[in-house]
């Protein structure tokens, strides 16, 4: 079983592949330097198997390697996963 998350700059999306079919995304909008998060969902027949988690996680690495913007957490499952990763606070106090 492989996963992937991809960006789809054209749609303000990321998405999440689980062996090539899409499961999950997650959707952003930009103000100046900023990614607002907005909202995370995942296919309802798979959750409770940490989809989500690896979901957010990959758009937060990508965003920290790709971008130089600052995080602003507006979806409620984001905020929450970001409270329990403190080594990903960073991404809400870049400049």
């Amino acid at each position: 079983m492989s996963s992937a998350v991809q960006h789809l700059p054209g749609q303000n999306r990321y998405i999440l592949e689980k062996d090539g079919e899409q499961v999950g995304l997650t959707d952003y909008s930009l103000h100046g330097n900023e990614i607002h998060l907005t909202h995370t969902e995942i296919d309802p027949q798979l959750r409770d198997e940490g989809l989500a988690s690896e979901m957010v996680q990959g758009v937060l690495d990508s965003i920290r390697t790709d971008t130089a913007y600052r995080v602003v957490a507006e979806c409620p499952y984001v905020v929450k996963w970001l409270g329990e990763h403190p080594e990903y606070h960073e991404l809400e106090q870049r400049g």
